[in-house]
């Protein structure tokens, strides 16, 4: 294919709620275009950019995928991202290597709260986003554009203003308004245009958005306005310079009429891409890092062709021949089987042929120029959120954060062979999915899996049977309890044992304490002069400190507690280290029956982020998970509640958010600190211990 310079360049990220038609008003483009020879359906499993085996049997997008068409001499790439809560942070990539985000409505249904959501990802990036807005499926029943973009005003403001505007209602929707040119189109089945008069019905309200999307632009410059009130309009070269400079500055946002499964509006939004929307170099340069250090001072590098060659590793596709790595070229012109620096992994990468990616189908280029969209196969370094850069000038550009597993199970292998070709098909799925969690919980010896949602987690599971043949089961991961004691003891542990031949002889007194929260375990060396041999006392330790570790109550390590070794005696010939190991034993289990030992929860610090109407409900199941509140704060629309939870009491947390919030909430927890668990609790953990069978019996003599 032609190979194209920045100014031809158009970068779409294409977000919205999910089931509004992003990835068919991705399939209607290319259509359009001439990219495919058929309309792609979701049902049908025939989508361009949905081609995952999951997302074809679910008939949702799970990740972000990539198409181009060429329009008007221009190049539009295409990051289609997924829609539903459990994915829509795979939006945040598609966001930051697209320079317009292009919000998908439904036209039937309206503003879904997972766009208000994208709408706050394009916020959080440090270069302005300019954003176009579609109204999709105008053609089904019930479908409103008028109700649509009354609600679009409401919600981000007036600057929302129609540059299309619907010709018919629901099965009656037939052409679209141009109400830049003030021309009228109607389409056939191939989205090909044919220009009507304008109609009669509706004309004083198309009139009346002319001039308001005038007025729009003038107000969007001083020198436009002033020209505005010395004329009482824009000549036709000021209208459509300044309505381009409006979009891209944000003072305007342009909202389209189509609708992608009748193909109707398609090409006049394509030609509104390519005039209005920005080229990779209109926002100005890219904020990063100088050098090969995260932390340096930041540079802002122009995006343009004279510059040292940079790109930043968006997306990694793991194939069954090997895998793909996409990137956005910020900077330079990177050609085939150019060698450049992979700064975060501080070693060269031999980038092999360059491709542009259709989907899933790949196709080879010479050279990229600065902002283009790229892929590469067979990095053997390189992951997502990677910066490539020349060596002879190197950059660092911040990765992006996604947020951390909402939740987690512990997941096992259902059979020996599965658990052979567990941990590589994981890794795999991880290196596909930062939103993807896999670790091993080194206090209760499981592996776990976080996701988004249950919802996340069961694709990875389909995925793991049906592309890597590894079935597994889930449940949810343990707690991990610690013990510790309330009472301070005095206690003797004395070990005697004899065989006919040498003995065993080990006795030690020992004072146990609790320590404040936090405390661990001490042990200090009290004995004045040789009741035990200097030797054997730190088997006396090691004896406690073993029995420690398999506790008093469940099984749990016990921990916030002091031993002093104040007395013992010994046998010349019978005292060894396994003997004072076994008294310090003894001590720590005559202890139990005396030092009222019991059981500690962890408790996590949490941070909900809820719309404020949702408050009120959301503290209320903090509090009936005993949870303290610790304090609110406000941010934009949204409430901060900051509270501290017993973990065990968050493990099903992120379904009842999703409900109370219709899944517009998001959280955060991290530990805070062991507290003693109610008596209930404790007692209930502990008859599931002892049914279990993970409390051990002290050995006898």
């Amino acid at each position: 294919m032609k190979v194209y310079s920045t100014q031809e360049i158009r970068n779409l990220g294409i977000v919205g709620h999910g089931d509004a038609g992003k990835t068919s008003l991705v399939a209607a483009m290319l259509f359009a275009t001439g990219a495919t020879n058929r309309l792609g359906k979701v049902d049908d499993g025939t989508t361009t950019t949905d081609y995952d085996e999951e997302e074809i049997a679910r008939k949702i997008s799970l990740n972000i995928s990539t198409a181009y068409v060429e329009h008007k001499g221009a190049k539009i790439n295409m990051v289609d991202s997924p829609g539903y809560a459990a994915f829509i942070a795979h939006a945040k990539p598609a966001l930051r290597v697209c320079e317009t985000a292009l919000f998908v409505i439904d036209g039937v249904t309206g503003i879904g709260v997972q766009t208000e959501k994208a709408w706050e990802y394009a916020d959080e990036l440090n270069r302005p986003r300019p954003r176009f807005i579609v109204v999709n499926k105008l053609d089904k029943e019930r479908a409103d554009f008028g109700a649509v973009y009354n609600a679009l005003r409401e919600t981000f403001g007036n600057s929302c203003i129609p540059l299309t505007l619907p010709i018919g209602t629901e099965k009656n929707f037939r052409g679209v308004v141009d109400v830049i040119h003030m021309k009228a189109y109607e389409f056939d089945a191939n989205g090909k245009p044919r220009e009507i008069p304008i109609p009669d019905d509706g004309r004083g309200y198309i009139d009346e958005t002319h001039e308001r999307l005038i007025e729009a632009v003038a107000e969007s410059d001083d020198t436009l306005m002033e020209h505005f009130f010395d004329a009482g309009t824009l000549t036709d070269e000021e209208f459509l310079n300044g309505l381009r400079k409006a979009i891209i500055n944000k003072n305007l946002t342009p909202v389209f009429a189509v609708s992608s499964a009748s193909m109707i509006g398609i090409s006049t939004l394509l030609d509104a891409i390519v005039d209005y929307a920005p080229n990779p170099a209109d926002l100005g340069g890219v904020k990063a890092h100088a050098g090969v250090d995260p932390a340096s001072d930041d540079v802002v590098r122009n995006v343009g062709d004279s510059e040292f060659p940079a790109a930043y590793v968006f997306r990694t596709v793991v194939e069954n021949f090997g895998k793909i790595t996409l990137m956005k070229i910020w900077s330079g012109v990177v050609k085939s089987d150019a060698t450049l620096q992979n700064i975060s992994k501080s070693s060269a990468e031999r980038l092999g042929p360059l491709h542009v990616m259709q989907g899933k189908a790949l196709e080879k280029i010479t050279e990229a120029h600065a902002g283009d969209i790229v892929a590469v196969t067979k990095l053997k370094d390189t992951s997502t959120g990677d910066t490539l850069a020349d060596k002879a000038s190197p950059i660092f550009y911040d990765t992006v954060k996604f947020p951390e597993a909402a939740i987690h199970f512990a997941i096992e292998p259902k059979s020996r062979a599965d658990e052979d070709k567990l941990s590589g098909a994981i890794h795999k799925l991880v290196e596909e999915d930062p939103l993807l969690h896999y670790t091993r919980n080194a206090e209760t010896k499981e592996f776990e899996l976080g996701g988004s949602s249950q919802q996340h987690i069961e694709t990875v599971v389909a995925k793991l049977k049906n592309r890597y043949h590894v079935e597994v089961t889930l449940h949810q991961p343990k707690v991990p309890y610690r013990e510790t004691i309330k009472a301070r003891v005095e206690v003797q542990g004395r070990h005697k044992k004899q065989t006919g031949g040498r003995g065993q002889f080990g006795d030690c007194k020992c004072i146990f304490e609790p320590l404040a929260r936090g405390g661990g375990f001490e042990f200090v060396d009290k004995i004045f002069g040789g009741a035990i041999p200097q030797n054997y006392r730190p088997a006396v330790e090691k004896g406690i400190r073993d029995s420690a570790v398999r506790g008093a109550l469940a099984g749990y390590p016990m921990v916030d507690f002091r031993v002093e070794l104040i007395d013992g005696s010994y046998h010349t010939v019978d005292s060894d280290d396994l003997s004072f190991q076994m008294a310090g034993r003894k001590a720590f289990k005559a202890m139990i029956e005396k030092a009222r030992p019991t059981l500690l929860e962890p408790v996590m610090k949490v941070e909900v982020v809820v719309p404020q109407e949702c408050a009120g409900d959301i503290m209320g199941d903090l509090n009936s998970r005993r949870g303290r509140i610790q304090g609110m704060d406000t941010k934009g629309n949204n409430q901060i509640i900051k509270a501290e939870v017993p973990m065990s009491e968050m493990l099903t947390y992120p379904q009842t958010l999703n409900s109370i919030t219709s899944a517009r909430g998001s959280y955060h927890m991290e530990f805070s600190h062991y507290d003693e668990a109610p008596a209930h609790i404790s007692q209930k953990i502990v008859q599931e211990a002892v049914a279990a069978g993970r409390v051990r019996k002290e050995e006898e003599d």
